[in-house]
């Protein structure tokens, strides 16, 4: 799905991590001091990940910063979050979950209309060969863009 608004926060290992196969938006039950923290950016995912819990979907491990003028409305920076998404899509990943090597993973968290909402993939784990050959790929392909620039500064085109 196409993002609209700002990102706020972005989980940079999980394309290194996995390999993305379908992303879906959904909005998130936070409480007012976590919305402030969110849009100061003082939100990590890098460790976070979802489960299904009683046909309802939570994320774990991502850490909300506890907002600094919130005192006593602060709560807990690593407690799950209820993510909130239709009925047939929360049907469709218990199924695609249940199958072997398939996992849930926090992308990013952004602003759409006002709203903090989280990008969330169905992903399936990689191999440390396919980290490597995505590196090679990469290096490839920087190589090939130098040398392309190179050869049309020498020919005096810009």
């Amino acid at each position: 799905m196409p993002k609209e608004g700002k990102t706020l926060v972005t989980n940079r290992a999980a394309r290194h991590e996995y390999f993305i196969d379908e992303t879906y938006e959904a909005g998130l039950e936070l409480k007012g001091t976590e919305v402030k923290s969110i849009r100061m950016g003082k939100a990590n995912l890098k460790e976070s990940y979802c489960a299904i819990r009683g046909g309802e979907v939570f994320i774990q491990g991502m850490h909300i910063s506890p907002y600094a003028q919130g005192n006593i409305f602060n709560v807990d920076p690593l407690r799950d979050r209820k993510l909130l998404l239709h009925k047939q899509e929360i049907q469709r990943l218990i199924g695609m979950t249940q199958r072997q090597g398939y996992t849930l993973i926090p992308l990013s968290l952004y602003l759409k209309k006002g709203r903090v909402k989280l990008e969330l993939a169905l992903a399936r784990g990689k191999k440390l060969y396919d980290k490597r050959d995505a590196a090679a790929k990469r290096t490839a392909q920087r190589e090939m863009e130098k040398a392309f620039s190179r050869n049309q500064r020498y020919r005096g085109e810009s």
